[in-house]
C-alpha cells in the first residue's frame, strides 16, 4: 500500500487514525489503493487528476483542496497518511478545526488573504458543479447574477493595512457569519471529500413544476434560487416544488392567493416577492396559509433574500412571532394580509390584503435586516410554490441510495454543528 505501511512513524497520522474505526480505515485504504492504481504511481500516491476525477472537484477549488489535503507540499502526491489526516481534521475535528480548514481552503491563491476574488472563483466552481448535469457547457457569466448575490451577503473587513494594500479580506469571523446565511454553500463545502452523488450535501436542486402554458422566464423562482433556499430544508422537501400562485397569471388578489394555496395537500410553501425597487426576497412557511388572529407557525420557517443579495435568516428564538395570515378582520390591531416575524405593524415581511403594498423591517424574530431597499414596499410580482413532500417510496429509494451514507451523515453533522444546524436537521 505504499506509504500506508510506514505511517506509524508520523505522530499526526497516528493521532488521526484514532478518529476512525478499523472498518473505516480499511475503507480508506481501499479507496486509496483504487485511486493510486489510476495514478501510475506504483501504488505510492494519488495524483491530482485521479483525485479530481473521483471527487468531482475542478478549477481553483479542486486545486486548492488537493493542496490542503497534501499539506501544501506542492509535490502533487497525495499519500495514504495525507488522506487519513485530512479526513480526520475535516470530518472528525472540532467545530473550529473544521471551520478553519474550510476557511483556508477558500483562500485559493494561498496568499493568506481570503479576498472577494477568491470567493468568487470558488462560487463559480460550486455552481458549475451543481448545475453541470443541466448545462455542461455553461460559462462563468451564466452564474454571475447568483455569484454576485452570494458575494453581496459577505463581509470583507480585513483592512488594507493587513494585506499590503491589496483586496480587502474576509476575516475568520466574517466567514463564520457569512456561512450561517448561506447554508447550501456551507453544506457543499462540508462535503468536498465525499464523491459526487444525488445525496451529497449541497447538490440538491428541487424539480420545479408549473403548467405547460407558463413561460419559465416569467417566473421569479430560478433553479439557482431554489438551490439557495433549499439549503435550509431537509432532503425530503427538495424533491419537487409546485407553482400554486403567480400574481400575473392568477391576478393580484389576496382571496385568489388563498384559494390557490388552500387544500392543496401541501402544508409548506415558499413565498417570493419582487418589488418595484427590483429586489427579490420572501419566506419559507412551514404551515399552511390559514386565517388566524395572531401569529402562528413553528421554528422551521425562515426569511430569505435572493437579489441583489442572497441570504437566509433563521429564527433566533427571540420570540415566536413566526407566521401571519389574517383576513376579513375589522380591528386595526389585526392587519389583514400575510407575513412573517416582527410584531404587528412592524413585520419582518408583510403584504397587505390589497396585495399592492407591504413592509419589511429589521426583525429580531429572524435576525434579519429590511429585505428591500426601503421598509415600505410595493410588490410587482408575488409568487407561491408548494413543497411536495417525498413519498414513502421516494424516501425508501433515497435511503437505499444512501446505504453507508448513514455513517457519512454522522460526519456531515460536524459541518452542520459548525453553523448551528445540527439540532434542526430533519433528514
Amino acid at each position: 500500500m505504499g506509504n500506508s505501511n510506514s505511517s506509524s512513524a508520523n505522530p499526526r497520522f497516528t493521532s488521526a487514525s484514532r478518529a476512525f474505526t478499523q472498518k473505516k480505515l480499511e475503507d480508506l485504504k481501499s479507496l486509496f489503493a483504487s485511486l493510486a492504481s489510476k495514478s501510475q504511481s506504483n501504488d505510492q500516491y494519488v495524483s491530482y487528476p485521479a483525485f479530481q476525477e473521483y471527487f468531482g472537484l475542478s478549477g481553483s477549488l479542486g486545486e486548492r483542496i488537493f493542496d490542503m489535503v497534501t499539506q501544501r507540499r506542492k509535490d502533487d502526491k497525495l499519500t495514504f497518511e495525507d488522506l487519513v489526516i485530512a479526513k480526520a481534521t475535516y470530518e472528525k475535528g472540532t467545530d473550529d478545526e473544521i471551520a478553519e480548514f474550510i476557511y483556508q481552503t477558500l483562500d485559493v491563491t494561498g496568499n493568506g488573504v481570503l479576498a472577494r476574488s477568491d470567493l468568487e472563483s470558488v462560487l463559480v466552481v460550486i455552481l458549475k458543479s451543481v448545475f453541470s448535469a443541466e448545462s455542461s457547457d455553461a460559462e462563468s457569466s451564466d452564474y454571475k447574477e447568483m455569484v454576485d448575490a452570494l458575494l453581496n451577503a459577505a463581509t470583507f473587513s480585513k483592512s488594507d493595512d493587513d494585506n499590503d494594500g491589496s483586496e480587502k479580506g474576509m476575516t475568520f469571523a466574517d466567514f463564520r457569519s457569512w456561512s450561517s446565511h448561506v447554508p447550501t454553500i456551507r453544506k457543499f463545502l462540508g462535503s468536498l471529500l465525499m464523491p459526487p452523488g444525488p445525496v451529497r450535501p449541497g447538490y440538491q436542486v428541487p424539480n420545479l413544476l408549473y403548467g405547460d402554458g407558463v413561460e419559465s422566464d416569467r417566473l421569479l423562482l430560478k433553479k439557482e434560487y431554489a438551490w439557495h433556499i433549499g439549503g435550509a430544508l431537509p432532503h425530503h422537501e427538495l424533491v419537487e416544488w409546485k407553482l400554486l400562485y403567480h400574481s400575473s397569471l392568477h391576478g393580484q388578489s389576496f382571496n385568489t392567493f388563498l384559494g390557490h394555496t388552500s387544500n392543496t395537500g401541501m402544508s409548506a410553501s415558499v413565498l417570493i416577492i419582487k418589488d418595484k425597487e427590483g429586489c427579490v426576497y420572501g419566506g419559507y412557511a412551514s404551515q399552511p396559509w390559514e386565517r388566524y388572529s395572531d401569529f402562528y407557525g413553528d421554528m422551521k420557517s425562515f426569511l430569505f433574500q435572493l437579489n441583489p443579495k442572497a441570504a437566509i435568516y433563521r429564527p433566533t428564538g427571540a420570540n415566536t412571532n413566526i407566521q401571519w395570515c389574517a383576513t376579513n378582520f375589522t380591528s386595526e390591531n389585526i392587519p389583514n394580509g400575510i407575513g412573517f416575524g416582527g410584531k404587528i405593524n412592524h413585520y419582518g415581511l408583510f403584504i397587505s390584503a390589497s396585495f399592492d403594498q407591504g413592509q419589511t423591517f429589521e426583525c429580531t424574530t429572524f435576525g434579519s435586516p429590511s429585505l428591500s431597499k426601503t421598509s415600505r414596499i410595493q410588490p410587482e410580482v408575488i409568487e407561491c410554490w408548494g413543497i411536495v413532500q417525498a413519498s414513502n417510496e421516494q424516501d425508501t429509494k433515497n435511503n437505499a441510495m444512501k446505504g453507508t451514507v448513514l455513517e457519512r451523515f454522522k460526519e456531515d453533522r460536524n459541518m452542520l454543528k459548525l453553523v448551528g444546524m445540527a439540532g434542526n436537521s430533519n433528514d
